[in-house]
């Protein structure tokens, strides 16, 4: 508990005299939940070029070098100091924010920075081995919430230009724990604590609240609101305590009423949900309504409630070019419709010339795992996706989340005659009008006396990814599969000038960076 108010703390809400609806539950309680919790840390990013640094805070190198002990194997401990001093690492500042609500099944973004006392140049190409993340401001002497590890990300397609000390380790958070949800009566009552957990465990699925004591009620998120957890402690500081066919009826017909003409709709929406079935006879005569948030609000209760009213209105949305709620529609869809109709819906609008839409409805299909979307794991980091079902050729690459690149319109060629290099020059793709093949070819900089390292390609976009990303396989002196093992980064930057430079036809799109602050 002490943790939980720490993070996200109490839910409080006053309570308020309601003589003709009755009492809330959330007039009798507070919620604790876990909101989005700041962290941090040490680590330290190995696979430098020589750009790291062997200098070390004194208090950080004894921390670090426990902890590198700890995940060594015994035979090689004694090299600990000997790894922090070597210009082929770095020590870092780690910084993130854990989502409100996180569960062991999330991962997370964390933002890496060579730190200000170090001679280190650069943390490209590194990869941070696995450490701590600790609440932020407290010290390093607490129990730790997260670990991180991963590959470094160095953003090289934004306006500025990158700073090669900081980056990220995309989806490289991991949660120790899982954090309830639990609620504490503002006066303790047995009888209370009694009546909340039952009407919980009847308004959901037996099980969803537990009674620790007169003032403790713990909860379990239902699985239908996993990803809604928000909504469902809003839900249930909404519900009533009591309930008699008459006030339910009076109830439902008020917040209906305020659903269409009061300017904040969302406390009604939630307080219908709250009710449950026995409102939907009142909704259903909403949904047609000429206000499009009333019928969006009014729909997403239905389906939340197993209406398929409900998932028609939010269809008749989400297909409307001529909507502003149409992304909002369908991922209302996603978390509340049969898997079936969730993806038929997606499908459906990857055919869309709005890039926003098709891109949303990309986002639900892999959630659902649908067959529409063929993935491969390239190199163990990065998830390689075609689409075909669209005639929009587009190329996505995520900059947040797990790294992603996203072929829409599937397959994507490159035209015969290209050239074009990494940020740094040491990457060159090549091809002469006539080619049959692609030219694949990395510079060793910190080697020139190596020749060059050349691999062929066809002119498909896929196989030029996965032969710039993976490590290349040899056997018996020959090559089994051709690699050059470049960066998440380099990849990016280089798919980025094939479509402005029109060497591919298609549009190149790139998500958010991280917001981590």
């Amino acid at each position: 508990m002490c943790l939980l108010a720490g993070c996200g703390g109490p839910e409080t809400t006053k309570p308020e005299p309601e003589p003709e609806l009755g009492v809330r539950i959330g007039s009798l309680v507070e919620v604790y939940s876990a909101g989005a919790i700041a962290v941090e840390g040490y680590g330290l990013v190995g696979g430098l070029k020589g750009t790291g640094s062997g200098e070390c805070p004194t208090q950080i190198r004894a921390y670090l070098k426990r902890y590198i002990l700890q995940q060594l194997p015994e035979h090689k401990r004694v090299g600990a100091d000997r790894i922090i001093s070597s210009h082929n690492t770095a020590v870092v500042l780690l910084r993130a924010i854990m989502p409100a609500g996180v569960s062991k099944k999330q991962y997370f973004d964390v933002r890496v920075v060579a730190h200000p006392d170090t001679q280190t140049t650069s943390l490209e190409g590194g990869r941070l081995w696995s450490a701590e993340l600790k609440r932020a401001g407290v010290g390093m002497a607490t129990n730790a919430l997260a670990t991180v590890k991963g590959p470094v990300f160095i953003d090289t397609i934004g306006a500025s230009e990158a700073d090669k000390k900081a980056g990220y380790i995309l989806a490289g958070g991991r949660v120790l724990d899982e954090y309830k949800v639990s609620v504490a009566l503002v006066r303790p009552d047995f009888r209370t604590s009694a009546v909340i957990r039952d009407k919980l465990n009847e308004r959901f699925v037996d099980g969803t609240a537990k009674a620790l004591s007169d003032s403790l009620i713990e909860l379990r998120v239902p699985a239908k609101y996993e990803e809604q957890k928000q909504r469902f402690i809003s839900i249930v500081k909404a519900m009533y305590l009591v309930e008699r066919p008459e006030i339910t009826v009076k109830r439902t017909e008020t917040l209906v009423e305020s659903l269409c003409g009061s300017e904040d709709k969302e406390q009604s929406e939630i307080a219908l949900e709250a009710i449950g079935n026995k409102c939907l006879p009142k909704l259903a005569g909403v949904v047609n309504s000429s206000d499009e948030e009333v019928r969006l609000r009014a729909g997403r209760v239905m389906l939340n409630l197993g209406s398929d009213v409900g998932l028609e209105t939010l269809r008749a949305i989400a297909m409307d070019k001529d909507s502003a709620y149409r992304i909002e529609a369908l991922e209302s869809v996603r978390l509340a419709a049969r898997r079936n109709d969730s993806a038929q819906i997606s499908r459906r609008l990857l055919r869309e010339a709005d890039f926003e839409i098709r891109l949303a409805a990309y986002e639900n299909l892999r959630r659902l795992d649908d067959v529409a979307i063929m993935q491969s794991l390239v190199a163990g980091d990065i998830y390689l996706e075609r689409i075909t079902q669209t005639k929009y050729k587009t190329i996505f690459v995520s900059r947040s989340g797990q790294p992603r690149i996203v072929l829409f319109g599937a397959p994507i060629s490159c035209r015969e005659d290209i050239f074009v290099q990494s940020s740094d020059g040491m990457i060159t793709i090549n091809a002469r009008p006539g080619d049959k093949e692609v030219s694949i070819i990395r510079s060793l900089a910190q080697r020139p006396d190596i020749p060059p390292i050349q691999f062929k390609s066809s002119f498909e976009v896929s196989d030029i990814i996965e032969t710039l990303c993976e490590s290349a396989i040899v056997k018996e002196s020959s090559v089994v599969r051709p690699g050059l093992n470049v960066s998440y980064s380099d990849v990016i930057y280089i798919l980025k000038q094939m479509c402005e430079k029109g060497m591919v036809e298609a549009e190149f799109r790139a998500g958010p960076l991280p917001k981590i602050d």
